[in-house]
């Protein structure tokens, strides 16, 4: 069973690693037995061109062993959730434009790709990201 909750600083560490391994395959974090398994972090939407009262998405991280488990889906609604209590309407995410996994399972929670595109550097490398939008939030 997962568990959603705030996070600490104990999980620091593992939320860390978590990272670094979604890479390679806060604001809270899902726990099943044996400790953390995810984490998600949200807050006021960052593209100047949106609403003001949109929330963001700015990265959730499930242990890649347990991708296609629902963990993702429970930290998802757990950051939709905290959305509404921030007063945000709608919800923006930016994908990598190549991560076709991660923008089925954007799609499938109801956001859709508006037509926004950026190109970030890191380390000399460009990464193309496209923008999806939940608009607005469904209810609870």
């Amino acid at each position: 069973m997962t568990r959603i909750r705030k996070m600490t600083e104990a999980d620091l560490e593992t939320v860390a690693e978590l990272r670094v391994s979604g890479w390679r395959a806060a604001d809270e974090v899902a726990e099943a037995a044996g400790g953390v398994v995810g984490w998600v972090c949200y807050g006021p939407c960052r593209d100047g061109d949106r609403p003001a009262a949109s929330g963001e998405l700015y990265a959730v991280y499930v242990r890649p062993d347990l991708i296609g488990t629902g963990v993702g889906r429970a930290l998802w609604r757990a950051a939709l959730e905290g959305a509404r209590q921030r007063g945000y309407a709608r919800m923006v995410v930016w994908v990598l434009k190549g991560n076709a996994r991660a923008r089925r399972f954007y799609e499938r929670a109801g956001c859709a790709a508006d037509g926004a595109e950026r190109t970030d550097d890191f380390d000399g490398t460009a990464v193309p990201e496209v923008r999806y939008v939940l608009d607005p939030l469904p209810a609870p």
